[in-house]
């Protein structure tokens, strides 16, 4: 799953490149993004910042409320439930990213490696997206079943778009849509490091 993920572009150069407003300026926003916080996201032809995850509210064992924990990966086999259904079918986004991040090596020693799409640039997860009334418009990414060297280090990863098809994922119907849930057939790369997974 997808935990921690980077966009290493300036806010122009994504929203030229997926062909969208650039609603957030010249301002920066963070270039490793985790859980809980912002990140960019194109929506309504629109680049702009929500929050990385659905809040999921939560009770403690005395039946107190919890802070919310934001759930940040959306399953494909689970699209269908009324958590992320209305969303799908009416609210999806695209996620520009220059790399997504998973966790390797022995428990309490894992480090981060990086995957991306060789010589590209930028590239796109699929997403979807609602208002709420906890962090404002939040946004939760697909993933779908890992195949190739991203099966190396899960047995998920996120669904990734290819150019042709950022269109019908924001437009299409739902059947369309979700035909395009599926694992990436092209080539992935990997960037092992010793950087701590835990470390930020």
């Amino acid at each position: 799953m997808c935990n921690l993920y980077r966009l290493s572009k300036m806010p122009q150069e994504v929203a030229s490149w997926f062909d969208a407003v650039n609603d957030i300026g010249g301002a920066n926003f963070g270039e490793e993004v985790y859980p809980g916080y912002p990140g960019a996201v194109i929506a309504e032809g629109k680049l702009t910042t929500m929050s990385w995850g659905f809040p999921l509210q939560r009770r403690g064992v005395k039946g107190q409320p919890l802070k919310p924990k934001p759930v940040n990966n959306a399953r494909t086999d689970k699209l269908k439930a009324f958590f992320w259904r209305d969303s799908f079918e009416t609210r999806r986004c695209v996620i520009p990213l220059t790399a997504w991040a998973e966790a390797e090596g022995p428990k309490g020693a894992k480090t981060r490696s990086w995957l991306s799409i060789p010589d590209a640039g930028m590239f796109a997860a699929a997403g979807i997206w609602r208002p709420s009334d906890e962090w404002g418009n939040v946004y939760s990414m697909i993933m779908t079943d890992a195949v190739g060297e991203a099966s190396k280090l899960h047995h998920r990863m996120p669904v990734l778009l290819g150019p042709e098809n950022l269109e019908l994922w924001r437009e299409g119907s739902p059947s369309e849509a979700f035909d395009l849930c599926k694992p990436w057939a092209g080539a992935l790369s990997i960037d092992r490091t010793a950087q701590s997974w835990s470390g930020r």
